[in-house]
Order: C-alpha cells, then sequence, then structure tokens
C-alpha cells in the first residue's frame, strides 16, 4: 500500500520542512527523500531505527549519518504530515522544535 505523504504548509503558503531540506548538500538531499519514501510505502510498519513515536500522534523520522537530521511528522485525514525539521545536536529533542511541530500540527486540525 502507498501513503499519502505531504509537507505542512502554513498560512503565507511556506514549506519549512522542504525549505529546509532543499537547503542541505545534495547527497543529504537524496538521503532524506529515500526516508521520506519509505514513510510513503511503508507506513505504520516503519519500525526503529527509522522513526520512533515521540508521544500520541507524533513521530521523528530519523536520518542518521555524520549529520543526523529529524523530521517530526503526524498523521491526519489519512496523510502523514511532515511538521518539522531540524539537526540533531542533542540527545533529546529541544522543547523549542517539539514546541513548533506540535503548534504546526494544531494548524492541521
Amino acid at each position: 500500500m502507498s501513503w499519502q505523504v505531504k509537507f505542512f504548509q502554513t498560512k503565507r503558503s511556506d514549506y519549512p520542512v522542504k525549505d529546509f531540506i532543499e537547503k542541505l548538500d545534495k547527497p543529504l538531499y537524496i538521503k532524506i527523500l529515500r526516508y521520506i519514501d519509505l514513510i510513503r510505502n511503508s507506513g505504520f510498519l516503519l519500525k526503529p531505527p527509522y522513526v520512533k513515536k515521540i508521544q500520541d500522534g507524533i513521530w521523528e523520522l530519523r536520518i542518521t549519518g555524520k549529520i543526523q537530521i529529524r523530521i517530526i511528522y503526524s498523521f491526519f485525514n489519512n496523510i502523514f504530515y511532515l511538521l518539522h525539521a531540524f539537526k540533531k545536536k542533542k540527545q533529546k529533542i529541544p522543547l523549542k522544535e517539539l514546541s513548533i511541530a506540535l503548534d504546526r500540527m494544531k494548524e492541521l486540525i
């Protein structure tokens, strides 16, 4: 089964996750697109180390390597929404990053 995956769009018609990944170097950009395809192709069957549940309705896509990227996403109306992306620098997700994702999720509901 193929799942629908969309980039979150702000009220100003910006796509913050898409903008974030497009600014990365090409090999990392391509790697992230492959990981997004994993969500599209596997949906909820995708497990660690690729994804981790953060809390009810919120997961993180875990792109590992020299530079670690996290994409926080949610599932709403049968669509996976990529809410927020950032470079991981600490063990835990910074509250600021999670707060941004949660605020964007509220805009969807």
